[in-house]
């Protein structure tokens, strides 16, 4: 499953593997320690607060803040064709950290740091390798495909 993301995971299953079906569902996941109640994303198969493997996913919300940004005008190899790009790196509402490209409905004037965004699971079925990946977006930007 994970060959949606240009990758082959040999490993026959892990305990996260569920992870893949809900972003290609287009829903923005974390995981909830049964135990202790923390919540991580990505999600963790084992809590790194209390250490206990048995945990849930939960949905989050995609509201997050900017952090920090970077326009990138020489693209690592296979990303030559769109440059250049923006991505950033959001604190997300619930908990933990995501790196993702810089969306188009925010033009590059508006991008501050510490500015409200929206992320947004991109899904592409009829693509071959990376079929699912984030975009940051203006807030209230419409984002479950399930």
């Amino acid at each position: 499953m994970f060959k949606w993301f240009g990758k082959v995971n040999f490993s026959p299953y892990t305990k996260v593997t569920d992870f893949a079906d809900h972003l290609k569902d287009g829903r923005l996941m974390g995981s909830k320690c049964k135990k202790c109640g923390q919540e991580s994303f990505p999600p963790r198969a084992d809590c790194n607060n209390c250490l206990s493997g048995d945990f849930e996913f939960i949905e989050f919300s995609g509201k997050a803040k900017l952090l920090s940004y970077t326009v990138i005008h020489a693209a690592p190899t296979g990303f030559e064709d769109v440059v250049p790009y923006t991505i950033g790196v959001v604190d997300l509402k619930e908990t933990g950290r995501l790196l993702a490209w810089i969306g188009d409905t925010i033009p590059d004037k508006d991008i501050k740091i510490g500015m409200d965004l929206q992320v947004v699971p991109q899904v592409f079925d009829e693509l071959e390798e990376i079929k699912v990946y984030y975009s940051l977006e203006k807030p209230g930007t419409a984002w479950s495909k399930a």
